[in-house]
């Protein structure tokens, strides 16, 4: 097999595992969990987000939906515990008496968390896929109804926080653009001020030229004048002897 063929397959695989993980996210599925030192029927769903953000929308839904409010975040997040708990709460969908609901999330990983859903119609009593099949396939489906907000919900956040780096970006670049725009005008300015200055400097060097001559002739005329005193000092010298 050629080293292109073992690329392909090892592409393929990687779509396809991606794929399964894909499809796996927010698929209500049966399963169980270890519950008062026992196996208990349950329902798993793994959605986009984190372990909190799953609990406490979790939470929200279905307060909003059921109006049902679970236990378990103690007060102020003092004596939080693991499993979530409505006692004795109506739940028509599932059944017309009064259920024990618990709930537990997890987190598989940083971006993916798991939601588990059983319940109970009472002491020992728990709903079961096999012993009250009608009972599990609504909690089953109450599960899938939250995946799915959960999906919508995750979905608008992740265009909202698309939107503000997007918005964000827009700002910088403006910002970008002015800070180049100032620069540039900056950079005009110096450029002018340095031909100003060279200009300033070629004329300094004209007249310092021009000053060295007229010191030199200066001089000359000084040494010239200096002559003449002293001729003119001997003179009035030898007047003064007469």
């Amino acid at each position: 097999m050629n080293r292109l063929s073992t690329g392909l397959l090892a592409l393929f695989a990687l779509v396809l595992a991606a794929t399964s993980a894909q499809a796996q996210l927010y698929d209500a599925r049966n399963s169980s969990v270890n519950f008062e030192r026992k196996e208990r029927d349950a329902v798993k769903v793994q959605v986009e987000g984190t372990a909190q953000w799953t609990r406490d929308f979790w939470q929200t839904w279905l307060k909003d939906t059921y109006n049902i409010r679970l236990r378990g975040d103690g007060v102020l997040g003092v004596g939080k515990k693991d499993i979530l708990v409505a006692k004795q709460a109506p739940m028509s969908s599932v059944s017309g008496k009064l259920i024990d609901l618990y709930s537990t999330v997890t987190a598989p990983s940083d971006t993916v968390s798991e939601l588990s859903v059983w319940a109970a119609l009472g002491p020992d009593a728990f709903i079961t896929a096999s012993g009250t099949p009608s009972e599990f396939s609504s909690l089953r489906t109450i599960t899938q109804s939250f995946a799915a907000a959960a999906r919508v919900k995750a979905y608008r956040e992740q265009i909202a926080e698309a939107e503000k780096q997007f918005k964000e970006s827009e700002k910088e670049k403006e910002k970008l653009e002015k800070e180049r725009a100032s620069l540039a005008t900056n950079t005009q300015s110096n450029l002018a001020k340095i031909e100003q200055l060279k200009k300033q400097n070629a004329d300094n060097k004209l007249k310092s030229a021009e000053d060295s001559v007229k010191l030199l002739d200066n001089a000359r005329l000084l040494e010239l004048r200096k002559a003449q005193v002293e001729r003119r000092r001997a003179r009035l010298t030898n007047l003064d002897r007469k």
